[in-house]
């Protein structure tokens, strides 16, 4: 099943199941995580194919973010990623990246929509896209088994977590982890689509599913989901190990291989692109996600603080 939360013609947002091309719409008022609250997402499906309150079609609709998260917590689970990016960030690959998936805590109030605008963090000149993959959490629990994880996966998304580079770089030689660096957007969307219907891609600890990236209609990224070294179960296991991985959180994967503009800039500055600007369009693409579309903005202006900065 796919999952969408859509701007009703009838008015307000409203969550709908996408069969072919139609959204088969919920009753007006619940959000995807209230369905997921009660835990009946497969049954609501079910029921808004068999008698919704409204069909619209899907192709035109303005989608929002299928859910706004309780909480998001990005995980490192493409190594080859951090070693493109290792020599600009002046930050060595520590063999510890093998024996735990490390993860920071993102801005879920910073969440967007699948083709909403995203503004340029405030003081950055090195604005940029990440391409990844995120599960969302539909059971809650504590200390998870590896082989019970994906039991709790209510299903996938896309999550572009846009980054400030030159922010980032500059905090996290303070060693305390990204902050500003990553506090303007994070984009979900553009549906959540249920483990059942990625099952036939299954492959090593992932999925056999392409992942491509655009700016203004270039190829920048290309990937596959199943090169992932640290898949989604070890995610779980680690990131509820002590704590309560509640129903709505996101667990990122990380960036796939050549996901992200300062992995090129690492290889090869010479020849990079450059980073992105008010007006670049970005374009992510996961095979059986679907896309999102989004137009660079310019950001806020930055209040000093006492110091100048």
């Amino acid at each position: 099943m796919r999952f969408v939360t859509y701007a009703s013609p009838a008015g307000g947002d409203r969550v709908g199941i996408v069969a072919g091309e139609r959204v088969h719409g919920f009753a007006p008022g619940d959000t995807l995580l209230d369905v997921l609250d009660r835990g009946e997402l497969r049954e609501a499906g079910e029921r808004a194919l068999a008698s919704p309150t409204e069909t619209v079609p899907l192709d035109g609709l303005v989608l929002r973010a299928p859910l706004q998260p309780r909480s998001i917590r990005d995980c490192m689970g493409f190594l080859q990623h951090l070693r493109n990016c290792a020599g600009a960030a002046d930050l060595p690959v520590d063999e510890r990246h093998h024996q735990f998936p490390v993860f920071y805590f993102s801005n879920p109030a910073a969440v967007v929509g699948p083709h909403d605008d995203v503004p340029i963090a405030p003081n950055s000149e090195m604005f940029d896209y990440e391409l990844e993959v995120a599960a969302v959490i539909g059971r809650a629990g504590s200390t998870i088994p590896l082989d019970r994880a994906e039991e709790h996966i209510a299903g996938y998304l896309l999550l572009c977590d846009w980054s400030a580079r030159d922010l980032q770089v500059n905090e996290m030689a303070l060693r305390l982890g990204p902050a500003k660096g990553k506090d303007t957007a994070n984009t979900l969307g553009p549906m959540l689509v249920t483990p059942d219907e990625l099952e036939p891609y299954r492959s090593r600890n992932a999925f056999d599913l392409e992942m491509t990236g655009y700016v203004n209609g270039e190829l920048v990224s290309r990937g596959r989901w199943n090169t992932i070294d640290w898949g989604f179960p070890d995610m779980i296991t680690y990131t509820s190990r002590g704590t309560t991985l509640r129903v709505g959180d996101v667990i990122g994967s990380g960036t796939v291989d050549t996901g992200c503009l300062f992995e090129h800039y690492s290889i090869d500055r010479d020849n990079f692109r450059g980073w992105l600007r008010p007006g670049d369009e970005v374009r992510l693409v996961v095979e059986h996600l679907g896309e999102l579309r989004q137009r660079v903005v310019p950001g806020v202006k930055a209040e000093p603080l006492s110091t100048g900065y």
